[in-house]
This record gives structure tokens, sequence and C-alpha cells, in this order.
């Protein structure tokens, strides 16, 4: 994995927990304009459209470096819109990153074996 891949990877990740907890944030404040005179959602909406926005950015580059399938870019996608998904996506996201610098390191250690 190149370092432009792995920073794409990295940009995603951070943005989609942050992503996740604005969009439970903002359920929150929903359900309390509601029910109290507390009104938090025009400041809380445009937090999370800003991260949301981020969001979708990052992922289109990520998937254009990382050359993911139409599945799994829409499995990324997806979990973007569920209000815990953005959790789950850091998660895989990370696996995803330590998986691509490991078979990068192997690649690298055994072309340096080839060599010698």
């Amino acid at each position: 994995m190149d370092i432009k891949t792995a920073s794409a990877l990295r940009r995603l990740r951070l943005v989609s927990a942050p992503e996740a907890v604005s969009f439970l944030l903002l359920l929150v404040c929903s359900v309390l304009k509601r029910t109290t005179e507390f009104n938090a959602v025009p400041v809380m909406g445009a937090i999370h459209g800003i991260l949301f926005v981020l969001y979708v950015l990052f992922w289109l580059d990520a998937w254009n470096r990382t050359k993911w399938s139409f599945g799994t870019a829409a499995l990324y996608f997806v979990l973007s819109v569920l209000p815990t998904g953005g959790f789950f996506a850091e998660r895989r996201l990370k696996r995803e990153a330590e998986d691509g610098v490991i078979a990068a390191r192997a690649r690298a250690a055994k072309g340096e074996a080839v060599e010698a």
C-alpha cells in the first residue's frame, strides 16, 4: 500500500467516528427539541452536515485510491448513513489499513530477499 492510499484510509477513518457521534447527538437534539424548550438542532445539524460532507469526500478519495469493489464502497457509504455505522466503518478501515501495511512490508522483505 502506498502512502497516498494509506493517507486516504486514515482520513476516512478519522472522520468516521466523529461523524457517527454527531449523528447520534443530532438525533438526541431532535428529540429534545420536540419534548423541551431546548433547540440545538440548527447548530448540531450544521456540525453533522460538515462532517458528513467530509466523510463523503474522503470516501470518494479512498474508493478511488484503493480500487474497492462497488460492494465494499457501497458498504462504507451505507455505514455513513446509519446512526452507529461510523463506528463500524472506523474499525474496518483500521483493520484494512493495518493489513495493507503488513502486505506492503512483506512484499518489500520478499524483494530484499530476492536481491540478496
